[in-house]
């Protein structure tokens, strides 16, 4: 595997600095994904409280603004991901997208689809960092590829924020007035971003999901062992999902959610003591902490879901 290390002299630890600065760049692309997505849903969630006179309260709440804290996110984020082992981040995004699969034909029995795409943002991070380890495993300077990506993630992320704190802020004055492009685009066409939300995030788990298999398939030496492996964890993951449907139908609210969370990750748990390794299990915990952030992060925006 070539990278920007490969450029320099052989010395002791440097291929270690640069393997952890590849995961680091790859938990940073992943981090300024789902600050995209929070943005995002954020300017459409803040427009329909503005058209909704009850829901002024909501508005209020979700205008307001903590450019720290959104950056200490980004931040915390990239050390999760950065940290979590390519197994586990794989096994985060097939639970997930078999979740989002079940919630998107439960739709119709009273399913909340913008809910979801706040439930996605830790595995979102997972996928595209799955994503990222698979197409450019064995690439010419990996490094430089991954720093390109970057770039590019984190000038998207900022583009996004800045929206976002320009809709909290202008937008109902912009929106009557009609001289600034941004808010009069937003009105005519903002009913639009869950559409381009749900393209993009189905495109982006359609590559993560083949990258976890093949991740994930890479570690057996025998068919006997992968089916040793995929049994129970399509066993134990059919249980969950069922459980979460009928959890989400008996009840609603934050606390559900991460209730559902300690249940997913619990199970991810016990199944990994029978068949994982000591590392799955460390990175589990780093999955819960993870899970945990994202949602707390979010929580005025789960609650106007």
């Amino acid at each position: 595997m070539f990278s920007l290390g490969s450029w320099l002299p052989a010395l002791p630890g440097l291929a270690w600095g640069w393997a952890l600065l590849d995961v680091l760049l790859q938990g940073l692309v992943g981090a300024c994904a789902v600050s995209v997505l929070c943005s995002l849903l954020k300017v459409y969630l803040y427009i329909q409280c503005v058209n909704n006179p009850e829901r002024q309260a909501e508005k209020a709440a979700i205008a307001a603004q903590w450019p720290l804290l959104e950056l200490l996110h980004v931040l915390v984020l990239t050390g999760v991901l950065a940290l979590v082992g390519s197994r586990v981040a794989a096994l985060v995004v097939l639970e997930f997208s078999l979740r989002a699969v079940s919630t998107i034909l439960s739709l119709g029995k009273g399913a909340h689809s913008s809910q979801l795409y706040l439930l996605c943002q830790y595995s979102l991070g997972c996928g595209v960092s799955c994503g990222l380890s698979f197409l450019l495993e064995g690439a010419p300077h990996r490094s430089w590829n991954l720093a390109l990506a970057a770039g590019l993630a984190g000038l998207l992320a900022l583009h996004a924020r800045r929206l976002a704190r320009h809709v909290c802020t202008l937008y109902e004055l912009h929106s009557r007035a009609q001289y600034c492009g941004v808010c009069i685009l937003l009105l005519a066409a903002g009913h639009g971003i869950p559409r381009l939300l749900r393209n993009a995030l189905a495109l982006t788990f359609a590559v993560a999901d083949l990258a976890a298999v093949e991740l994930i398939n890479r570690d057996f030496l025998s068919t006997g062992e992968a089916v040793r492996f995929w049994t129970p964890l399509t066993i134990c993951y059919t249980l969950l999902v069922v459980y979460m449907q009928e959890e989400s139908r008996q009840s609603t609210g934050r606390g559900v959610v991460l209730r559902t969370v300690m249940v997913r990750m619990g199970g991810l748990f016990i199944l990994l003591l029978t068949v994982g390794r000591w590392t799955d299990i460390l990175h589990v915990f780093v999955s819960l902490l993870g899970e945990l952030w994202c949602l707390l992060r979010s929580g005025i925006l789960l609650e106007s879901c």
